[in-house]
């Protein structure tokens, strides 16, 4: 696969997992085969996007990638399910997160401004993501994950994905409020340091996605905490932006074990 079309994390996972984010513009010898709002190579099912270019994507991905036999797909709902994959194919699970502890089974999140995290045991020997809004965040979500793995936390490694950054990410007064109320585990000095004043509206935040999803991981006892740095509202040229585009595609954050 093409490093230009698809985003490997810069992280000392260990050599039988394999993580990747993928990007709208496809994969090396695939451009993808949506078009637009959705050009490329958009991987949701439920953006009014043609099932059969979904399909093509999605078969594209799961071929290229070594080693991969299937992808437990999920039904996202901006909550803290955390699904346990199995090999048995059945009805998609609804969750926003998974954990998969068989090889060639791959654990998937789609994104289009959420956060995305990827875990996985520092041992290689079960891997996960999660789907990381604002809503899933302070819910609970990465903390379900996290206690999904039945293991220690400081036997664990987390990367985050492309999602929308701090710069822009403007909340409401109500969701500052709702993480210092109830963001369980998170000192308040660390939530404030997580929403800066905007300059466009009295009373209204900056919200810093992965700086409250480190902070919360961190205090969980998470060993290693990293990425982050990747901006889907700002890269039109590579992510799909909710925020920024409206009607639009998904990229997808996925992990396996080889």
């Amino acid at each position: 696969m093409a490093a230009d079309k698809i985003i490997f994390p810069d992280w000392p996972a260990p050599a039988n997992v394999v993580a990747l984010a993928t990007t709208r513009n496809g994969l090396a010898g695939f451009a993808g085969a949506s078009v637009e709002p959705y050009s490329h190579f958009n991987l949701g099912d439920h953006v009014d996007d043609l099932p059969a270019s979904v399909s093509k994507n999605r078969d594209a991905l799961l071929s290229a990638c070594d080693g991969l036999n299937a992808i437990a797909w999920l039904q996202q709902v901006h909550g803290t399910e955390v699904h346990l994959v199995s090999a048995e194919r059945g009805e998609v699970a609804v969750a926003d997160a998974s954990i998969s502890h068989i090889q060639g089974l791959a654990s998937v999140v789609l994104t289009a401004d959420c956060l995305p995290v990827l875990f996985c045991k520092i041992d290689g020997s079960a891997v996960a993501a999660a789907h990381a809004g604002w809503r899933g965040l302070l819910a609970g979500v990465l903390a379900n994950t996290v206690k999904a793995f039945n293991c220690p936390p400081q036997e664990l490694m987390a990367w985050c994905g492309p999602a929308i950054s701090q710069a822009h990410f403007e909340v409401g007064p109500e969701v500052y409020r709702a993480f210092v109320d109830g963001f369980a585990g998170v000192p308040k000095e660390q939530i404030d340091a997580a929403f800066s004043p905007s300059i466009n509206k009295q009373g209204h935040f900056y919200a810093d996605l992965n700086a409250l999803a480190k902070a919360q991981l961190h205090n969980l006892g998470v060993a290693w905490i990293g990425g982050g740095d990747l901006c889907t509202y700002a890269d039109a040229e590579r992510f799909y932006s909710f925020r920024r585009d409206g009607q639009t595609g998904r990229q997808v954050s996925l992990i396996y074990r080889r």
